[in-house]
Protein backbone atom coordinates (compact mmCIF):
# COMPACT_ATOMS: atom_id res chain seq x y z
CA UNK A 1 0.00 0.00 0.00
CA UNK A 2 2.99 2.56 0.86
CA UNK A 3 4.43 1.98 -1.89
CA UNK A 4 1.30 2.09 -4.52
CA UNK A 5 0.60 5.45 -2.36
CA UNK A 6 4.45 6.59 -3.70
CA UNK A 7 3.91 5.73 -7.17
CA UNK A 8 0.43 7.18 -6.95
CA UNK A 9 1.66 10.95 -5.45
CA UNK A 10 5.06 10.25 -8.56
CA UNK A 11 2.22 9.90 -11.00
CA UNK A 12 -0.05 12.61 -9.94
CA UNK A 13 3.00 14.93 -9.95
CA UNK A 14 3.67 14.17 -13.16
CA UNK A 15 0.24 14.27 -14.91
CA UNK A 16 0.05 18.23 -12.99
CA UNK A 17 3.14 19.40 -14.50
CA UNK A 18 2.36 17.95 -17.94
CA UNK A 19 -1.44 19.00 -18.41
CA UNK A 20 -0.40 22.17 -17.17
CA UNK A 21 2.83 22.39 -19.72
CA UNK A 22 0.64 21.75 -22.79
CA UNK A 23 -2.97 22.82 -22.04
CA UNK A 24 -1.87 25.73 -24.11
CA UNK A 25 -2.08 23.39 -27.57
CA UNK A 26 -3.27 19.64 -26.30
CA UNK A 27 -2.56 17.78 -29.56
CA UNK A 28 1.13 19.34 -30.51
CA UNK A 29 2.76 20.25 -27.39
CA UNK A 30 5.49 18.24 -25.46
CA UNK A 31 6.85 17.74 -21.87
CA UNK A 32 9.73 14.86 -21.69
CA UNK A 33 8.01 13.71 -18.19
CA UNK A 34 5.19 12.19 -20.50
CA UNK A 35 7.17 9.30 -22.11
CA UNK A 36 10.07 9.13 -19.53
CA UNK A 37 7.91 9.10 -16.65
CA UNK A 38 5.96 5.78 -18.77
CA UNK A 39 9.05 3.92 -19.19
CA UNK A 40 10.92 4.31 -16.29
CA UNK A 41 8.29 4.22 -13.61
CA UNK A 42 5.28 3.45 -14.86
CA UNK A 43 5.89 0.01 -16.62
CA UNK A 44 8.31 -1.07 -13.79
CA UNK A 45 5.63 -0.03 -11.32
CA UNK A 46 2.89 -1.86 -12.93
CA UNK A 47 4.89 -5.31 -13.41
CA UNK A 48 5.70 -5.18 -9.67
CA UNK A 49 2.58 -4.91 -8.45
CA UNK A 50 1.04 -7.56 -10.47
CA UNK A 51 3.39 -9.71 -8.67
CA UNK A 52 2.72 -8.10 -5.20
CA UNK A 53 -0.57 -8.90 -5.44
CA UNK A 54 0.32 -12.37 -5.86
CA UNK A 55 1.87 -12.46 -2.94
CA UNK A 56 -0.01 -10.59 -1.00
CA UNK A 57 -3.22 -13.10 -2.17
CA UNK A 58 -1.13 -16.02 -1.35
CA UNK A 59 0.34 -14.99 2.24
CA UNK A 60 -3.25 -14.26 3.30
CA UNK A 61 -4.44 -17.69 1.89
CA UNK A 62 -1.57 -19.55 3.44
CA UNK A 63 -2.10 -17.60 7.11
CA UNK A 64 -5.73 -18.48 6.78
CA UNK A 65 -4.58 -22.33 6.19
CA UNK A 66 -6.13 -22.54 3.21
CA UNK A 67 -5.15 -26.14 1.17
CA UNK A 68 -2.76 -26.01 -1.17
CA UNK A 69 -1.62 -22.55 -0.41
CA UNK A 70 2.08 -24.27 1.64
CA UNK A 71 4.06 -23.16 -1.43
CA UNK A 72 3.35 -21.50 -4.78
CA UNK A 73 2.11 -23.52 -7.46
CA UNK A 74 -0.34 -22.92 -10.51
CA UNK A 75 -3.29 -23.79 -8.16
CA UNK A 76 -2.06 -20.32 -6.13
CA UNK A 77 -1.60 -18.24 -9.25
CA UNK A 78 -4.70 -19.38 -10.73
CA UNK A 79 -6.72 -18.69 -7.25
CA UNK A 80 -5.38 -15.33 -7.40
CA UNK A 81 -6.23 -14.63 -11.06
CA UNK A 82 -9.93 -15.74 -10.25
CA UNK A 83 -10.22 -13.25 -7.40
CA UNK A 84 -8.34 -10.50 -9.18
CA UNK A 85 -8.93 -11.13 -12.44
CA UNK A 86 -10.27 -7.49 -13.59
CA UNK A 87 -7.34 -6.02 -11.82
CA UNK A 88 -4.53 -7.84 -13.74
CA UNK A 89 -6.33 -7.16 -16.95
CA UNK A 90 -6.39 -3.78 -16.33
CA UNK A 91 -2.62 -3.39 -15.30
CA UNK A 92 -1.95 -6.09 -18.05
CA UNK A 93 -3.77 -3.78 -20.79
CA UNK A 94 -1.67 -0.54 -19.46
CA UNK A 95 1.39 -2.44 -20.11
CA UNK A 96 0.27 -3.93 -23.42
CA UNK A 97 -1.60 -1.03 -24.79
CA UNK A 98 -0.61 2.34 -22.75
CA UNK A 99 3.19 1.35 -23.65
CA UNK A 100 3.51 1.01 -27.29
CA UNK A 101 0.72 4.29 -27.25
CA UNK A 102 3.14 6.05 -25.94
CA UNK A 103 6.64 5.06 -27.27
CA UNK A 104 5.14 4.33 -31.06
CA UNK A 105 1.80 5.31 -32.48
CA UNK A 106 0.83 8.56 -31.20
CA UNK A 107 3.84 10.16 -33.28
CA UNK A 108 5.17 12.50 -30.53
CA UNK A 109 1.62 13.90 -29.83
CA UNK A 110 -0.87 14.44 -27.33
CA UNK A 111 1.26 14.66 -24.15
CA UNK A 112 -1.42 16.65 -22.59
CA UNK A 113 -4.00 13.19 -22.72
CA UNK A 114 -0.99 11.10 -21.64
CA UNK A 115 -0.87 13.74 -18.27
CA UNK A 116 -5.08 13.48 -18.08
CA UNK A 117 -4.30 9.77 -17.52
CA UNK A 118 -1.41 10.07 -14.76
CA UNK A 119 -4.16 11.94 -13.23
CA UNK A 120 -6.23 9.28 -12.43
CA UNK A 121 -3.99 8.12 -9.67
CA UNK A 122 -5.12 10.43 -7.28
CA UNK A 123 -7.23 8.66 -5.52
CA UNK A 124 -4.95 5.69 -5.33
CA UNK A 125 -3.16 7.10 -1.69
CA UNK A 126 -7.07 7.21 -0.60
CA UNK A 127 -7.93 3.41 -1.58
CA UNK A 128 -4.56 2.70 0.42
CA UNK A 129 -5.00 4.34 3.83
CA UNK A 130 -8.82 3.05 3.48
CA UNK A 131 -7.29 -0.49 3.55
CA UNK A 132 -4.73 0.34 5.74
CA UNK A 133 -7.64 1.20 8.61
CA UNK A 134 -9.59 -1.69 7.92
CA UNK A 135 -6.58 -3.61 8.54
CA UNK A 136 -5.76 -1.99 12.05
CA UNK A 137 -9.03 -2.54 12.62
CA UNK A 138 -10.26 1.41 12.05
CA UNK A 139 -12.56 1.33 10.34
CA UNK A 140 -15.28 2.53 12.52
CA UNK A 141 -13.39 5.72 13.06
CA UNK A 142 -14.35 9.31 11.92
CA UNK A 143 -10.84 8.97 9.60
CA UNK A 144 -12.11 5.75 7.62
CA UNK A 145 -15.39 7.88 6.94
CA UNK A 146 -13.92 10.58 6.13
CA UNK A 147 -11.81 9.13 3.94
CA UNK A 148 -14.24 7.05 1.92
CA UNK A 149 -15.90 10.44 1.50
CA UNK A 150 -12.90 11.67 -0.52
CA UNK A 151 -11.83 8.25 -2.34
CA UNK A 152 -15.82 8.54 -3.76
CA UNK A 153 -15.13 12.54 -4.80
CA UNK A 154 -11.37 12.00 -5.88
CA UNK A 155 -12.59 8.24 -8.23
CA UNK A 156 -15.78 10.29 -9.75
CA UNK A 157 -13.62 13.29 -11.01
CA UNK A 158 -10.44 11.94 -11.89
CA UNK A 159 -11.04 8.42 -13.22
CA UNK A 160 -14.47 8.93 -14.79
CA UNK A 161 -15.67 12.84 -15.45
CA UNK A 162 -11.99 13.23 -16.68
CA UNK A 163 -12.76 11.30 -19.85
CA UNK A 164 -15.53 13.65 -21.00
CA UNK A 165 -13.14 16.35 -20.36
CA UNK A 166 -10.41 15.32 -22.49
CA UNK A 167 -12.80 14.80 -25.08
CA UNK A 168 -13.68 18.56 -24.67
CA UNK A 169 -10.10 19.30 -24.80
CA UNK A 170 -9.97 17.63 -27.65
CA UNK A 171 -13.11 19.04 -29.32
CA UNK A 172 -12.33 22.73 -28.38
CA UNK A 173 -8.49 22.10 -29.89
CA UNK A 174 -10.56 21.53 -33.73
CA UNK A 175 -13.22 23.92 -32.70
CA UNK A 176 -15.96 20.72 -32.69
CA UNK A 177 -18.70 20.54 -29.88
CA UNK A 178 -18.33 18.09 -27.12
CA UNK A 179 -20.98 15.76 -28.64
CA UNK A 180 -19.44 15.23 -32.03
CA UNK A 181 -15.83 15.01 -30.80
CA UNK A 182 -16.18 10.56 -30.63
CA UNK A 183 -17.19 10.76 -34.51
CA UNK A 184 -14.02 12.75 -35.19
CA UNK A 185 -12.07 10.45 -33.27
CA UNK A 186 -10.82 7.24 -34.92
CA UNK A 187 -13.04 3.66 -33.99
CA UNK A 188 -9.45 2.26 -32.17
CA UNK A 189 -9.48 5.52 -29.97
CA UNK A 190 -12.79 5.51 -28.65
CA UNK A 191 -12.53 1.59 -27.93
CA UNK A 192 -9.27 2.74 -26.12
CA UNK A 193 -10.64 4.66 -24.01
CA UNK A 194 -14.06 2.85 -23.19
CA UNK A 195 -11.92 -0.25 -22.02
CA UNK A 196 -9.86 2.17 -19.93
CA UNK A 197 -13.31 3.83 -18.45
CA UNK A 198 -15.72 0.95 -17.90
CA UNK A 199 -13.45 -0.75 -15.18
CA UNK A 200 -13.20 2.73 -13.29
CA UNK A 201 -17.06 2.93 -13.55
CA UNK A 202 -17.43 -0.97 -12.29
CA UNK A 203 -15.49 -0.44 -9.33
CA UNK A 204 -16.87 3.44 -8.55
CA UNK A 205 -19.88 1.26 -8.36
CA UNK A 206 -18.31 -1.31 -6.02
CA UNK A 207 -17.13 1.75 -3.47
CA UNK A 208 -20.97 2.95 -3.47
CA UNK A 209 -22.29 -0.08 -2.26
CA UNK A 210 -19.42 -0.31 0.07
CA UNK A 211 -20.10 3.36 1.34
CA UNK A 212 -23.64 2.36 1.17
CA UNK A 213 -23.26 -0.65 3.73
CA UNK A 214 -20.97 1.06 5.53
CA UNK A 215 -23.69 3.87 6.19
CA UNK A 216 -26.10 1.80 7.01
CA UNK A 217 -23.90 -0.25 9.72
CA UNK A 218 -22.69 2.81 11.32
CA UNK A 219 -26.98 3.73 11.54
CA UNK A 220 -27.51 0.68 12.77
CA UNK A 221 -24.71 0.95 15.32
CA UNK A 222 -25.46 4.37 16.80
CA UNK A 223 -29.47 2.62 17.03
CA UNK A 224 -28.55 0.11 19.08
CA UNK A 225 -26.48 2.41 21.43
CA UNK A 226 -29.43 5.17 21.55
CA UNK A 227 -31.84 1.89 22.63
CA UNK A 228 -29.21 0.93 25.34
CA UNK A 229 -29.13 4.69 26.71
CA UNK A 230 -32.48 4.61 26.81
CA UNK A 231 -32.96 1.21 28.75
Amino acid sequence: RLVSSIHAVMATTAGVVVVSSCRGDVINHRHWLATTFVVRYGVPYMTYDIFAMYLSHYHRFRVKGHQGFQQHSAQTVRSFLQKDFLLVLHHIALLAVLLPITLFFRQDRGDFFIGCLFLTEISTPFVSLGKILIQLGLQDCWLHKANGAVVLLTFFTCRIALFPCMYWAYGRHYGIPLRSVPLALPLYANLGNLCILAPQVYWFLLLCLKGYRLYRRSRAQDSRVHASKED
